[in-house]
């Protein structure tokens, strides 16, 4: 079993999702537990104010509603009395067995799975904490689950395999094989609400990782003059293909103005994840010998960071973006600051290739140790020339022992 936890400041959003999923004919609430009325007594509006009023006890808290899904391997069918028996087990080990909550069975999906919709507010107004519960909480609750109810286990194979995916457990979009808002939908379901990300550009960076695109169109098409807003699929070229959607044709209505909002408050909480990344690049640099934009990439991928080079027609890198999915944050590079833009990181590249050109040139011995790679050979013979034209301020880079001694050569000189 695999549970996915989100969070949320909107409970309408959150169930209207699910109950929109009953009206298609892809879901059905299976249970509703701790309400006063009886499953079949209940309408959206009862099931709706049942949140609002526990919500309404504490209105400080940012984030009020949880929205959970129980993912079960596609080999397993389980009943609906056994189903709601581990959605119940699952809601008391993570501390939510007293709260209010609705218990969806979904079939859209090649695998089985639950969601589970609720808030955290009590009845005294106090908030059940949502800070780690993922560690602390939910997947203790997961393995001891999967014991005793015998579950297949999601330990080791889901995540070797979930590097790309992780936190998102959707997959690429590919045109054709289903219906196209369906398959966009799900893709924005998960970005939209677990990324930090501050601008349309960072959010592309994301949703294109999943052939998905939002576009506000050019400055003169009546879309953009609307300020209206819409998603595409993409090709494996990342061309868009086929009829795009408006945002107001999804349920959860991911228009501009929406996503202005989620800018604003994404910007405050991203501060808090810089440090990691740009520690992440710092470090890949001092234990590598990085001469490519290229390398960097495939060593921050280890690290379960993505950088998105951006080329003009040309070939030329005039753009990154860097996708940390172990915070879930999207950062422009020169947001992180000049040594982090796409030239910052051209320059240091410089910087090593010249280092490395130097000590290759000092002695034959030396050589061999520093060249023993084939590849970094070639691309300080093909490349060196290129770079060092290209770098602006590649003197920037050069360390104070490295222009001291300079300077000292030359007085001797004189």
């Amino acid at each position: 079993m695999v549970a996915v936890i989100k969070t949320s400041r909107s409970i309408n959003s959150i169930l209207n999702y699910n109950e929109n999923k009953v009206k298609e004919g892809v879901a059905e609430c299976i249970n509703a537990v701790n309400y006063p009325l009886e499953l079949e007594k209940l309408n959206f509006t009862h099931k709706l104010n049942r949140f609002l009023k526990l919500s309404s006890l504490n209105e400080n808290a940012k984030r009020n509603s949880v929205h959970i899904s129980l993912n079960f391997d596609p080999s397993e069918n389980h009943s609906k009395e056994k189903l709601i028996e581990i959605a119940d087990t699952y809601m008391e080990k993570i501390g939510f067995g007293k709260q209010p909550y609705l218990i969806y069975q979904h079939h859209d999906a090649g695998h089985p799975h639950l969601h589970l919709v609720t808030n955290n507010i009590q009845r005294d107004g106090k908030r059940i904490d949502l800070h780690l519960i993922g560690v602390k909480k939910s997947e203790p609750a997961r393995k001891e689950i999967e014991e005793l109810f015998g579950l297949v286990k999601a330990e080791g194979r889901k995540q070797k395999e979930d590097f790309s995916l992780k936190p998102i457990s959707v997959g690429r979009v590919e045109y054709g094989k289903a219906e196209s808002r369906k398959e966009i939908n799900s893709v924005l379901n998960k970005v939209l609400f677990d990324y930090k990300y501050s601008s349309l550009p960072e959010l592309n960076a994301v949703l294109n990782l999943y052939n998905v695109h939002a576009d506000r169109g050019g400055e003169e098409s009546r879309v953009f003059k609307n300020n209206g807003l819409l998603y595409k699929i993409l090709d494996q070229n990342l061309k868009p293909i086929g009829v795009p959607i408006k945002a107001s044709e999804f349920y959860s209505r991911p228009t501009l103005k929406f996503l202005e909002g989620k800018f604003k408050s994404n910007e405050a909480q991203k501060e808090s994840c810089k440090k990691y990344v740009k520690n992440a690049i710092k470090l890949a640099f001092f234990r590598e010998d990085i001469i490519s934009p290229e390398k960097l990439s495939k060593i921050l991928e280890k690290e379960h960071i993505q950088m998105i080079l951006r080329k003009s027609g040309e070939g030329q890198l005039y753009g990154v973006t860097y996708v940390d999915h172990n915070t879930r944050s999207v950062f422009n590079g020169s947001s992180l600051g000049k040594e982090f833009s796409a030239k910052g990181i051209q320059e240091s590249c410089a910087m090593n290739i010249l280092e490395l050109e130097r000590k290759y040139q000092k002695s034959n011995s030396t050589a061999s140790e520093n060249f023993q790679d084939l590849e970094l050979k070639n691309y300080v013979k093909e490349n060196l020339a290129d770079i060092l034209l290209r770098g602006e301020k590649v003197n920037d880079f050069v360390s104070k022992e490295f222009n001291k001694k300079k300077k000292r050569k030359l007085r001797k000189g004189i």
